[in-house]
């Protein structure tokens, strides 16, 4: 693994490994408007509200978009709406404006309607993507390097291989001086006690502990044996959510955790200096790929048997351990530790091998095709009264 990578030095500081141009779409309605605009202008990725467009209680969702559009790997924004919902698309354009990205906002209404916005929307695209190119290449400390770590299609060959590896990969990381923060806490039920040994501080602790146990309230129904662990996990081998959980756990690694990065109504946390840390990115794949976007993450380490998804905004690898589920989408086959023709250590260095190579500006083995939607999630607010989580 390189000290250096090559990255697109953004005018707040930031640097990404992908000059991408980010269509934000605030109102579902007008989402076919920008895929028509992507069509002719194929740099674009595209960011739909699918929610309600009313503003009030989508204050953690809009944070999201705002975060996503404040990534280091998007360039410049087109933030297009319908011009009848509440949410003013300057409370999105504003902060990328005063981050110093190109912010131009196109709404439907105003714009006379679909085909002149098509027409209007190619040309602001044309216009971001120019200035895109216009950003240099320039070498990068690894320190400036912040990785989204996590795991999914999760199997028995998960916990023994593909997590440890990048777990292993994760500390060698955290030790050149770069950031790695892990989500999904409702995978860590039950690993509090090793979590609060790791924490930097009791605060740290308390706070792992806490989120860990309100995720738990978010997603199981009291009363029941149901378990929040798909199909595809005990399909898989998996028995229980503890065995999952353990397994899911290697991921992280064994450095100190820094902190708990809360995704919440009143702003997204974000790392404050190098290190490991986790965060409350959910475990849903397409909505945890923008949670990951929103925290700043340039790229994302995805632990899996065979499954997995892409993001257009933050590119994913896929580290398998699974020889019977290897395809051409998975970037790199770890099943060596499973066979016992592999050491752990032998299986990171060829995740680290592949991660410098991704943020060298080579794409993941289907970066180009086959990617979810960016799919937008928030905790329900009604909901987070009813569990008693306390305020932020």
């Amino acid at each position: 693994m390189m000290q250096f990578f090559q990255g697109y030095r953004r005018p707040n500081g930031q640097v990404g490994i992908r000059n991408h141009i980010l269509i934000l779409v605030i109102d579902e309605c007008a989402e076919g408007i920008a895929q028509a605009i992507r069509q002719t202008v194929s740099e674009c990725v595209i960011v739909t509200n699918h929610y309600t467009c009313m503003y009030g209680g989508n204050e953690e969702l809009v944070n999201v978009m705002i975060g996503a559009a404040l990534n280091p790997n998007v360039a410049g924004v087109l933030v297009l709406n319908m011009g009848c919902g509440s949410i003013d698309p300057s409370i999105l354009t504003t902060p990328v404006e005063q981050a110093g990205k190109p912010a131009r906002s196109l709404p439907v209404i105003k714009s006379n309607g679909t085909r002149q916005t098509i027409r209007q929307g190619i040309a602001l695209a044309r216009e971001l993507v120019a200035l895109a190119k216009e950003v240099p290449v320039e070498p990068v400390s690894i320190s400036e390097l912040l990785v989204g770590v996590k795991c999914g299609g999760s199997d028995t060959s998960s916990g023994i291989a593909s997590n440890p590896a990048v777990g292993k990969a994760v500390d060698t990381l955290v030790d050149m001086g770069a950031s790695c923060v892990a989500g999904e806490l409702i995978e860590l039920i039950g690993c509090e006690e090793i979590l609060r040994r790791r924490a930097v501080s009791d605060t740290v602790a308390d706070k792992i502990e806490r989120l860990i146990f309100e995720e738990e309230r978010r997603w199981h129904v009291p009363g029941t044996d149901v378990e929040t662990m798909s199909i595809g996990n005990s399909v898989g081998g998996l028995t229980t959510l503890e065995e999952k959980a353990l397994g899911a756990l290697h991921k992280t690694g064994t450095r100190p955790i820094q902190d708990v990065l809360q995704i919440t109504p009143t702003g997204i946390e974000k790392p404050g200096a190098p290190g490991m840390y986790l965060s409350e990115t959910t475990h849903l794949c397409g909505a945890a790929g923008m949670h990951f976007a929103a925290l700043g993450a340039q790229v994302i380490l995805w632990t899996t048997g065979g499954a997995g998804f892409n993001n257009p905004i933050v590119p994913v690898i896929r580290v398998s351990g699974n020889a019977s589920l290897i395809t051409e989408d998975i970037d790199v086959d770890v099943s060596g530790i499973m066979s016992a023709t592999q050491s752990v250590e032998q299986a990171a260095t060829e995740v680290l091998s592949c991660l410098n190579q991704v943020i060298q500006g080579e794409q993941t083995a289907i970066e180009e095709v086959g990617f979810a939607f960016c799919s937008l999630y928030q905790k329900d607010q009604r909901l987070e009264t009813l569990i008693h989580s306390q305020p932020v």
